[in-house]
C-alpha cells in the first residue's frame, strides 16, 4: 500500500451534514466549499427538509459528490441533522449551517483534537462572521433559567483578549452552526432532541454529553465563517415571535431534562415565573390593568392587544406543559445515566446568574426570584460520595476501616459523605459525616444516592447494581491491599484444593474491580507497577485510555496509608500501666495484629538473645484479637505465644495484649514505647506490602526496626529512620533493637528526621489525588458511553483476501508440507462452524 494511501486510511472518515430549507444558493456554495477541502476522507450529506420547489434537484446537480437526502417533511434543524446522521457512514459527524463556510483546516484541526484526547466527544469550532473580524461563537454560556448563549457574540476580535477566543478550553456546548461529534457517542445519546426543532438543540446535546462524563472542547484552529441568522432570515421575520417562542420553550425543556432533582425543585418554579415576567416586560403590558386594588371603575371587556413577543412567552410555557409527558421520559433517561453533578458543570455555565435581558421590570423580577428561591445557593450543591468498607467501624478499628474512615473525613470537607460498612458491627466514635451499617439490600440504596462510590475489598461483589443499573456511576477502587498475595501466605494451612479455589476466588474479585473502576488507589510506587501490570493484562490499558493519559496517573494513583496531621497527645493510660511495666523498662512495640505473612517468631528469638545483655528490654504485642469478628486468629499467633512460653519470656520480657486497642487510644500506647518493630518473611506479599503500623511509629517518633524487602524498608533506609535487617536473622535483629533502644544519640537523630517525613504522610497530604479526582470526577476514558474507534482498519477486499490466503498456503507448505496445510484447513473449518453456531 502506498504511503499516501496508508495515511489516508489512518484518518477517520468525517461525514459533514448540512441541512437545507429554501436556501439552495447558500447550500450549494457551502457544499462546494466543503468539496474543495484537502481532508482525505470526507463524506458530504445534505438533507433537504421538504423545501418547496426544486432545491434538492438543484443541489444534487450542482454538487454531484454530495449525498442528498430528501425528507418528506420539515424536521427542523434538529431532526434534519439526525436524518443526515442516519445516512452518514463516518466515525466523526460534522454539522455545518448552510450559510457557513469552512476554513481550509476546519476538519483537520477538529480531527486532531478528537484523536489527541479520547475523552473529548465533541469539538466546538471557532465561528467568525463572514469577514473573519467578529466573533460568532468563541465560548458558550448558560443562564440558570436554561437559555444558552454565545459569549462575546458580534464582538470584534481585536477587542477580545486572546485568552477568550484563541485558547482551547472545555465548554458546555458547541454551536450547531459548526461542530464535530464522535458518531458512536452521538448515536449513544440519540442525537439531537427532535422535539426542539430549532434552537438550543446544540445546548441540550452538549449539556447531556457533559453530564455523562464526556468533554466538549473548543478548538480555536477549527474555524468556520457564518452569516448569523442567515438561515432563519430566509423563513422568518424578527417580529413574528416564532423564534422567541422556540427559544423560550426549548430553554424550559433543556432545563427540565438536565438539571438534577434537587436543583430543579428550586429552579423550575422561578424559571417559569421569570418566563412570564420576560413576556410581559417584552410586550410592555401593564401589570395592574386587571388589579382591582389599582382602582374600581366600569368593567372593561374589550380585548387587550398583546404583542407577538409577549404572546410567544405565554405560549412557550403552554407548550412546555403540553410536552411534559414526553419530557418526563427523556428526563428519566438523562438522570439515570448522568455521572456529573450540576455543581461540576457550574464553571462551564460561565455566568449562570446573568439576567440576559436589559428590561427594567424583567431585571427587578430576576433579582427577586434569584433571592427568594435561593438560586445562587442551589447551583453550589455539594457532591454525594459513598465510601464502603467491609471492615468493622468501632472504636477498635483495623487498617481497612481506619483508611476508609480517613478517606471519608477528608472528603467530607467538600462533599456530602456517607461511610457505610457491610459488616454488621458498627458502633463508631463521633464523626462529621454519616456512618452506618448496610445489608446487601440496603447497600443499593446508598449507591443510588451517591454520585461517586469509593469501595474496598470484596464490596463490589455485594453491590451487583454497580455492574448493571448503576454501571454508569463513577467508582473509585481502593486496592491498597493486594488480598490475593496475602492469601498465598494466609492460606498455607488449608487443604490444597481449597487453597487454590480461595485464591482463584479472591483474584476474580480483584479482576472485577479492575475491570469496573474509573479510578484506582494503591499504596506505593511498587504497588503501582504491580497493579499497572494487572490492568494491562485485563485489557484496561487500551490505546484509548493511554492516549487520554500516557502516564496513567489519572487512572491509577499512589495514595499511601496516612497518619493524623496532629501530633499524638496522651489522653489516658498506655501500655506501661496496663501491662504493669516500669518507667525504666525499654519497650519495643509491635503495633498491630499478628498475621501469617509476618515473622514474629524471629523477633521473639531475638528477644531471647537481647534479654541476656539487656534485662530491662520488653517486647509488647499491641493487639492479638482482631476487632473484626470475621477475622479469626491465625496459626502464627498461637505459635508466637508457644515460642515465648518455651523461651520463658512471656510475662517477663514478652507481653501479649489480648484485646485490640481502641483507635483513638493507640497514641497512649505508642507514647509509652521507645522503639517500633515489624518483621516479615521474604516473599511476594512482602515485596508489595505496605505495613501501616510503621506509620504509627513515624507519627509517634519511634525509631523503626524493620525487615528488608518492602516499601517501608526502603523509606527507613533512605531517610535514616532506624535500622533495616535481613529476613529471619535473630542476631542482626537483636543488635538493631539494642541500637534503637540504648544508643540515645542514634535514636534522637532518627526522631528528628521523622518530623519532616511524617508531614508527607498526613491524611490530607496523601489523599490529594483522590480529593482532586472527586473535584472533577469522570468515567475512565475507556468506560465513556458510546466510545468507539475513530479510524478502524478498512475491510480487506476480495482480491486482498485471496492474496492473503495464498500467502498462508505457501507458508504452511513450507513449514510442514501437505500435512500441516490439511491440519490448518480443518482448524479453519471448525472455527467458521463455531462462529456460525454462536451467531445462530
Amino acid at each position: 500500500m502506498a504511503q499516501g494511501e496508508t495515511a489516508r486510511n489512518t484518518q477517520p472518515l468525517v461525514s459533514v451534514v448540512v441541512v437545507n430549507y429554501r436556501g439552495a444558493d447558500d447550500t450549494i456554495a457551502c457544499l462546494r466549499a466543503l468539496a474543495e477541502l484537502d481532508y482525505p476522507r470526507l463524506e458530504i450529506v445534505c438533507v433537504d427538509n421538504a423545501s418547496p420547489g426544486d432545491d434538492a434537484d438543484r443541489i444534487q446537480a450542482a454538487v454531484p459528490a454530495a449525498r442528498v437526502v430528501d425528507s418528506d417533511r420539515n424536521l427542523g434543524f434538529a431532526g434534519g441533522c439526525n436524518l443526515g446522521a442516519r445516512h452518514a457512514t463516518g466515525t466523526v459527524l460534522a454539522f455545518l449551517n448552510n450559510d457557513a463556510r469552512p476554513h481550509a483546516r476546519w476538519v483537520d484541526a477538529a480531527v486532531d483534537a478528537l484523536r489527541a484526547d479520547p475523552t473529548v466527544a465533541a469539538v466546538a469550532s471557532k465561528v467568525l462572521d463572514l469577514d473573519g473580524e467578529r466573533a460568532d461563537f468563541v465560548d458558550g454560556g448558560l443562564t440558570w433559567f436554561g437559555m444558552g448563549y454565545k459569549r462575546h457574540a458580534d464582538t470584534p476580535l481585536a477587542e477580545l483578549p486572546e485568552a477568550e477566543h484563541d485558547v482551547a478550553k472545555d465548554v458546555l456546548f458547541a454551536t450547531g452552526s459548526a461542530m464535530f461529534v464522535r458518531a458512536s457517542v452521538f448515536a449513544e445519546l440519540g442525537g439531537f432532541d427532535d422535539d426542539f426543532f430549532m434552537f438550543y438543540e446544540d445546548v441540550d446535546l452538549g449539556w447531556r454529553l457533559n453530564l455523562r462524563g464526556w468533554r466538549v472542547r473548543y478548538v480555536p484552529t477549527s474555524i468556520a465563517y457564518h452569516r448569523h441568522h442567515g438561515t432563519m432570515s430566509a423563513v422568518d421575520s424578527p417580529d413574528s415571535g416564532r423564534e422567541t417562542f422556540l427559544l423560550e420553550r426549548n430553554a424550559l425543556c433543556a432545563l427540565y431534562k438536565n438539571l438534577s432533582d434537587e436543583t430543579l425543585a428550586s429552579v423550575l418554579p422561578a424559571a417559569l415565573a421569570l418566563t412570564v415576567r420576560r413576556a410581559t416586560a417584552r410586550g410592555e403590558l401593564d401589570p395592574t390593568q386587571l388589579d382591582l386594588a389599582s382602582g374600581v371603575g366600569p368593567p372593561e371587556t374589550s380585548p387587550v392587544p398583546v404583542s407577538r413577543g409577549a404572546l410567544a412567552g405565554m405560549l412557550a410555557v403552554d407548550a412546555f406543559v403540553e410536552r411534559l409527558p414526553s419530557l418526563q421520559r427523556s428526563r428519566a433517561e438523562e438522570q439515570a445515566k448522568r455521572v456529573r453533578t450540576d455543581a461540576d458543570l457550574l464553571p462551564l455555565l460561565r455566568k449562570a446568574l446573568e439576567p440576559a435581558y436589559p428590561l427594567p421590570r424583567y431585571l427587578a423580577a430576576h433579582d427577586i426570584l434569584t433571592e427568594v428561591f435561593g438560586i445562587e445557593k442551589t447551583f453550589g450543591t455539594r457532591r454525594t460520595i459513598c465510601v464502603v468498607t467491609g471492615d468493622t467501624l468501632t472504636k477498635r478499628m483495623a487498617g481497612p476501616a481506619i483508611r476508609a474512615w480517613n478517606i471519608a473525613a477528608v472528603l467530607a470537607a467538600e462533599h456530602d459523605v456517607r461511610l457505610v460498612s457491610v459488616n454488621p458491627v458498627v458502633d463508631p466514635p463521633p464523626a462529621p459525616f454519616t456512618v452506618t451499617a448496610a445489608s446487601r439490600r440496603d447497600l443499593a440504596h446508598h449507591i443510588a444516592w451517591a454520585d461517586i462510590v469509593v469501595l474496598q475489598g470484596h464490596v463490589l461483589e455485594l453491590a451487583p447494581s454497580l455492574k448493571r443499573e448503576y454501571a454508569h456511576k463513577i467508582v473509585v477502587c481502593d486496592v491498597y491491599d493486594p488480598m490475593h498475595l496475602e492469601l498465598l501466605e494466609q492460606g498455607k494451612d488449608a487443604a490444597d484444593d481449597r487453597r487454590e479455589a480461595d485464591l482463584a476466588g479472591v483474584t476474580r474479585v480483584l479482576d472485577a474491580q479492575l475491570e469496573r473502576g474509573d479510578f484506582f488507589l494503591c499504596a506505593s510506587e511498587r504497588q503501582r507497577h504491580f497493579w499497572l501490570g494487572h490492568l494491562t493484562a485485563l485489557g484496561r490499558l487500551s490505546p484509548q485510555l493511554y492516549d487520554a493519559d500516557p502516564t496513567t496517573r489519572s487512572l491509577l494513583a499512589v495514595v499511601p496509608f496516612g497518619l493524623s496531621p496532629e501530633p499524638p497527645r496522651r489522653t489516658g493510660p498506655g501500655l506501661r500501666s496496663t501491662l504493669g511495666l516500669s518507667a525504666g523498662d525499654r519497650v519495643v512495640l509491635w503495633a498491630g495484629g499478628v498475621y501469617s505473612w509476618f515473622d514474629p517468631l524471629t523477633l521473639v528469638r531475638a528477644f531471647g538473645t537481647l534479654k541476656e545483655s539487656r534485662p530491662d528490654a520488653r517486647l509488647v504485642f499491641l493487639g492479638m484479637k482482631h476487632p473484626n469478628p470475621e477475622v479469626g486468629e491465625m496459626d502464627i499467633a498461637a505459635r508466637t505465644r508457644r515460642l515465648a512460653d518455651d523461651l520463658e519470656l512471656t510475662g517477663k520480657h514478652v507481653f501479649f495484649n489480648e484485646q485490640w486497642v481502641p483507635y483513638d487510644e493507640r497514641q497512649n500506647w505508642l507514647l509509652d514505647a521507645d522503639c517500633g518493630v515489624t518483621t516479615h518473611y521474604e516473599h511476594v506479599e512482602t515485596m508489595f506490602a505496605f505495613r501501616t503500623r510503621v506509620l504509627d511509629y513515624l507519627w509517634a517518633g519511634l525509631p523503626i526496626v524493620t525487615t528488608d524487602g518492602d516499601a517501608f524498608a526502603d523509606l527507613v533506609r533512605d531517610e535514616r529512620l532506624g535500622v533495616v535487617v535481613p529476613a529471619e536473622d535473630p542476631q542482626a535483629l537483636a543488635e538493631a533493637l539494642e541500637r534503637c533502644l540504648y544508643d540515645t544519640e542514634f535514636a534522637q537523630a532518627c526522631r528528628e528526621r521523622m518530623v519532616s517525613v511524617a508531614e508527607r504522610f498526613t491524611w490530607p497530604h496523601v489523599l490529594r489525588p483522590l480529593v482532586e479526582f472527586c473535584r472533577d470526577p469522570r468515567p475512565a476514558a475507556d468506560r465513556l458511553p458510546g466510545a468507539d474507534h475513530l479510524a478502524p482498519a478498512p475491510r480487506p477486499g476480495r482480491v486482498e483476501l485471496v492474496r492473503r490466503d495464498l500467502d498462508l498456503v505457501r507458508s504452511y507448505l513450507a513449514d510442514g508440507g501437505p500435512t500441516e496445510l490439511a491440519r490448518r484447513a480443518v482448524g479453519r473449518v471448525r472455527k467458521i462452524a463455531r462462529q456460525g453456531l454462536r451467531r445462530g
